[in-house]
């Protein structure tokens, strides 16, 4: 009697991390499905192509990856080199998934609608590791389940942004406003130029992306007499986002804070602090934004660059176990929760800190962080190495650390700063463990907690990510 044909680890989402997963299981004799809703692999990273990553090439490529890669004649780019979203798709992504051995195993154009176990629901306990586990996908020919050993969800956070309204949800009015709005890295000064020169704009958020932004407006403002730049965020300080300048081992993203400090100091861009939107209200051809102690501000459009949430909808059926403020794997929401920590390193993790009630089941890159904007895509790599191993049943490649990352800058908070950098992690730790084994500088560990935990900072939305693409 033949065997029964072995059934794929399902990867969703064919960005960085979701393809270096794929190369890690093809390394392990395990057999990837690679399912991307968009046309090409990097989809969503194609959206910011015109934004420059904070982190070098060197944080930027996975080791599987690149070996692969490497058979088939592929050159690294210098590893000192910041590339742009669209480089980073051009020269690495794009020829990662042209690889013969990668090419079979992706299919484009799928959009996967939900996860679950074949012919039981979320409620059966007995017996349920017995039936796999099935993706429910929609493609141009219709609906189709497809069974699976495993699945690895790197589809990452690009499609669902945060609402403006500052209580998590849209702000009254958000939706008939929606012809104002854009998202957090529009092509300022290239296919979206005609949305903002001699026009006011309102960037929104405190992240990277809204510094990008800001400075794109501020470079357009030189040569487009009338445009207007107004900057709001929910906090009393940006001191955060201005961060540690010189002392930042990322030159780029310190070099931003330090820029974006100087816009505002001179006037380029109009600072609101306690700025939490509650309603917008069109204007003609504009539109009114409130944000409560009787601030408002009236502009031509919104850039929101509030930052991401995952799509659990489609995970509906899975038994997760999720950190209540993050909507990170429960295990790993502390480590990169925002309201404790705001500057450090997260500590290297994997299969462990990943894990979930549901088995075989994992979510990775952007997507396992949640709503934390605390990303970098060597994180990503990390992840994928050490669940591709868990798969294949070697349990010490798993719990080993293979990552070392840069050092952050600067730490500060709201209530004061340091200017020493903190220090880098060891690959000394065994995952599942950091949290109890790294040490964070003395500025930055958490006044609350006798056992400090460490995150870093996300260089960009788009930096290290291409989780805000697929990831």
């Amino acid at each position: 009697m033949p065997e029964a044909p072995q059934l794929p680890v399902i990867v969703i989402g064919a960005g960085p991390v979701g393809l270096a997963a794929a190369a890690h299981l093809l390394e392990r004799g395990l057999t990837p499905l690679v399912l991307e809703r968009g046309p090409r692999a990097g989809t969503s990273i194609r959206e910011w192509a015109h934004v420059g990553l904070f982190s070098p090439w060197e944080y930027n490529i996975d080791a599987a990856s690149k070996r692969l890669l490497e058979r088939h004649g592929w050159t690294a780019p210098e590893p000192d080199v910041n590339p742009t979203g669209g480089e980073l798709v051009a020269q690495y992504v794009q020829p990662l998934a042209d690889t013969p051995e990668l090419a079979s195993h992706i299919r484009m154009g799928v959009r996967v609608v939900a996860v679950t176990r074949q012919g039981i629901d979320k409620m059966q306990t007995l017996g349920r590791t017995r039936h796999p586990l099935l993706v429910r996908v929609e493609t141009a020919t219709g609906i189709e389940d497809i069974p699976a050993a495993a699945v690895i969800d790197a589809s990452g956070t690009w499609t669902t942004p945060n609402p403006l309204g500052a209580n998590g949800l849209p702000a009254i009015g958000e939706e008939a406003c929606v012809q104002h709005l854009v998202g957090g890295l529009p092509d300022v000064l290239g296919a979206d130029r005609h949305r903002f020169a001699g026009k006011t704009t309102l960037v929104v958020g405190m992240g990277h992306s809204a510094a990008n932004t800001l400075l794109s407006l501020v470079t357009l403002a030189e040569t487009e007499p009338g445009t207007r730049i107004i900057w709001g965020i929910r906090g009393r300080s940006a001191r955060r986002l201005y961060g540690g300048g010189s002392a930042d081992e990322l030159p780029t993203r310190g070099l931003l804070g330090t820029r974006l400090k100087a816009a505002v100091d001179t006037g380029q861009v109009t600072f609101l602090k306690d700025f939490t939107i509650t309603r917008l209200t069109p204007q003609g051809n504009q539109v009114r934004i409130d944000a409560g102690s009787a601030q408002s501000v009236v502009a031509d459009t919104i850039a929101a660059a509030t930052g991401f949430r995952p799509d659990l909808v489609m995970l509906r059926e899975m038994r997760l176990d999720l950190d209540p403020i993050t909507e990170a794997p429960v295990k790993l929401g502390p480590l990169i929760d925002p309201n404790s920590h705001s500057c450090g390193t997260v500590p290297p993790h994997g299969a462990a800190v990943l894990a979930h009630p549901e088995p075989d089941f994992t979510i990775v890159g952007m997507k396992s962080y949640g709503r934390a904007p605390t990303f970098l895509l060597a994180t990503g790599y990390e992840q994928v190495r050490s669940v591709a191993a868990a798969i294949a049943g070697d349990h010490e490649a798993a719990t080993r650390v293979e990552l070392t990352l840069p050092e952050t800058g600067v730490c500060s908070t709201d209530g004061g700063s340091c200017e020493a950098p903190n220090q880098g992690l060891s690959t000394g730790i065994e995952h599942g463990k950091a949290a109890d084994t790294a040490q964070a500088s003395s500025c930055c560990a958490p006044s609350v907690s006798s056992t400090p935990t460490l995150i870093e900072l996300r260089p960009t939305q788009s930096c290290c990510t291409a989780e805000p693409a697929n990831a």
